[in-house]
């Protein structure tokens, strides 16, 4: 595991974009993207408790639905380049280690 701390120091990408860059260029297996929910759902289930959460969700998918996982150029780049997405609760306890050791948590964004 590597974890990559920064931007890329120039304006206009976001630190989303930064990681997805830096993860295609060590051949990463997964970017994971820590948030305030568990998930992706298909409303922000923090003002929508009717929302619904999806354990696997293909790139087509996210974008056919308009969901927001991560600005638009690290989510494209991500898909260009098949790198899969791991969207998890990054303030819960033991979620980076559960992942680490190979459960499956969050939502996964994949071809």
């Amino acid at each position: 595991m590597v974890i990559f701390g920064g931007g890329t120091g120039n304006p206009y990408f976001t630190t989303d974009s930064a990681a997805v860059l830096r993860a295609i260029e060590i051949e990463a297996d997964v970017i994971l993207k820590g948030t305030r929910v568990d998930g992706i759902y298909t409303s922000d289930p923090e003002k929508n408790k009717d929302a619904t959460k999806f354990d696997n969700i293909s790139f087509r998918e996210v974008l056919s639905k308009g969901l927001k996982v991560m600005d638009t150029t690290a989510f494209t780049l991500s898909q260009e380049n098949e790198l899969p997405i791991v969207v998890f609760d990054m303030n819960k306890k033991g979620n980076l280690l559960k992942i680490v050791d190979g459960q499956t948590i969050g939502t996964t964004v994949n071809m």
